[in-house]
């Protein structure tokens, strides 16, 4: 009879005391290195950050003109014309081109200096100074602020939000070094080193693109103070109170404005584009404050996601290739639009008519009023002089008697 040999079972090396210390050191010393690197590592310089987000973008745009030469290229080996079908015969030819406008503003864009912008920087200064008067004075910039930060955008994890500090600056950006240059529809400039050809440009549809450099060194302010809230395993199960403020130290770019003509075809209006060069540096200065009694000041790693965070929400909206739109009103003079002393002098005049107006009203209550108590003290006098009187045997009217009462003297 032969009986199976039961195969020898290895024996744990580590016993249930010894593999429960080893995992709860694991942790803990996996929890130091997330908080030593991640929450209180060093962050970069501000000058390696902003190096490395610049070649970002920059390798971004450079993939962006690349990915347009190549449509180009498989586009004219097709023998289709690059870009919008242009049609000669439908659509009548601009009765001023490029070329035309710049000769007539006596304007050469390969051999104009860049300008300054003096003036301009006046009137913006003028524009933002006014602006920052009327915000200290009114508080919708406040409201308007709150509620677009409670919006529905709003997670579930957040409480809502406070703004507890609100500063637009002191200073104005510099605008300087304006220059004119030759686009074309998608915002390439067409030069590349050589001089500019009028009739090259009215054929390919160029448009002309205003780029200017712009500097700001201010320090605009935003602060608000929010809770992140718990919700698991019940709702509001922990709350962490969470401060943060977040100011705008310096910024500095080129600016580029270009106009799109209207299509009456189309009912499209005059269209004002701009945007910013790839090449441009924002600067910020975040303060954070996490807890209520334990508190952790100006953590870097949440200073490096909320900046992050910022250049993205940036670059995903201003920056070429992307760009703004804003639809011009019409220029044309109305008549609703016309302002002037005519309409000074039409309200005074009213104004004066109106005052004028409420004295004879009153003067036509007031002799109405006394109109009215004259004829009511005339009934008055009439309804006593009808009243009889009493007589006597004779028929003679007794004196002194008074109307109505008859009296019998007879013993």
């Amino acid at each position: 009879m032969s009986f199976q040999e039961c195969p020898v079972r290895s024996e744990p090396t580590l016993s249930f005391t010894q593999g429960l210390i080893l995992g709860q050191l694991s942790v803990v010393l996996i929890l130091a290195a997330f908080i030593k690197f991640f929450i209180f590592g060093d962050a970069p310089s501000p000058d390696v950050t902003a190096s490395l987000r610049a070649t970002e973008r920059r390798s971004r745009t450079l993939a962006h003109k690349h990915s347009l030469l190549s449509l180009r290229t498989q586009n004219s080996r097709q023998g289709q014309p690059p870009g919008r079908k242009k049609s000669m015969v439908l659509r009548n030819p601009p009765f001023l081109t490029i070329g035309s406008i710049l000769s007539k503003t006596y304007y050469n864009v390969d051999s104009h200096q860049p300008e300054s912008l003096d003036w301009f920087n006046v009137l913006i200064a003028q524009t933002l100074a006014q602006f920052r008067s009327d915000a200290q004075h009114d508080d919708a910039i406040l409201s308007s602020l709150t509620k677009a930060l409670n919006g529905n955008s709003r997670p579930d994890f957040v409480d809502e939000i406070r703004v507890t500090e609100l500063s637009l600056g002191e200073d104005f950006p510099i605008f300087s070094n304006c220059r004119i240059i030759p686009v074309d529809e998608d915002g390439l400039g067409v030069s590349n080193g050589k001089r500019f050809d009028p009739a090259t440009a009215a054929r390919d549809g160029t448009r002309l693109q205003a780029r200017m450099d712009v500097d700001l060194s201010d320090m605009l302010t935003l602060a608000v103070e929010t809770k992140l809230l718990l919700n698991y395993p019940k709702k509001l199960s922990a709350m962490l109170p969470v401060a943060l403020a977040v100011s705008i130290v310096r910024f500095s770019g080129t600016l580029s404005i270009s106009f799109i003509p209207s299509n009456p075809s189309q009912s499209t209006p005059t269209m004002m584009t701009f945007s910013f060069l790839d090449d441009y540096r924002l600067d910020f200065s975040i303060r954070s404050l996490l807890g209520s009694r334990s508190r952790l000041q100006d953590v870097p790693k949440i200073a490096q996601l909320v900046e992050a965070r910022l250049h993205r929400w940036f670059d995903e909206r201003a920056v070429e290739p992307r760009f703004q739109e804003i639809a011009l009103p019409s220029l044309w003079p109305r008549k609703k639009n016309t302002r002037g002393p005519d309409d000074a002098m039409a309200e005074a005049n009213a104004s004066v008519g109106r005052s004028k107006g409420k004295e004879i009203g009153r003067d036509l209550r007031e002799e109405a009023r006394k109109e009215v108590a004259a004829e009511q003290e005339t009934r008055e006098q009439t309804s006593l002089r009808q009243r009889r009187r009493p007589v006597d045997e004779d028929g003679s009217v007794m004196p002194g008697s008074m109307p109505g009462l008859n009296l019998d003297l007879r013993q």
